[in-house]
């Protein structure tokens, strides 16, 4: 998580940066004091400050609670579920070792050792989803 705010606030600052150079100059008399501001200039930065949090919203956001499900599904691997690789390997766990990786019984007495995180969480969930009940 903290990465991804240090990632957002070092965007912020260059977009802030590239983006003061498009402010209007401020107005002047005849004898080149200023007169006051257009007020221009806080409409950039609260139009700024929305592509920000929407860019949040539908990118960063989404991003990081489909890692964190993940990280969570990776976790709670045991021996006997039934998982498919992101490879396309169909198998079912025989053993969580403590280095990262699990053997998967491909077929009856065939292993093969695997890391974790070659695990693909959504057909996973789909070979283990309830058939749907015949109408």
């Amino acid at each position: 998580m903290k990465s991804i705010f240090s990632k957002l606030t070092t965007s912020v600052i260059i977009a802030v940066i590239f983006l003061s150079g498009c402010m209007p100059p401020a107005a002047t008399d005849k004898n080149g004091k200023a007169t006051g501001s257009s007020g221009f200039g806080n409409f950039q930065f609260i139009f700024l400050g929305l592509m920000i949090l929407v860019f949040w919203m539908f990118f960063i956001r989404p991003q990081a609670k489909k890692a964190k499900n993940q990280k969570n599904f990776i976790q709670n691997l045991q021996r006997g579920d039934k998982i498919v690789t992101i490879a396309g390997i169909h198998g079912t766990i025989n053993k969580v070792n403590e280095d990262g990786t699990i053997n998967v019984e491909i077929s009856p007495g065939s292993y093969i050792k695997i890391e974790k995180s070659a695990i693909s969480m959504e057909w996973t969930a789909a070979l283990n989803k309830p058939a749907a009940p015949v109408k």
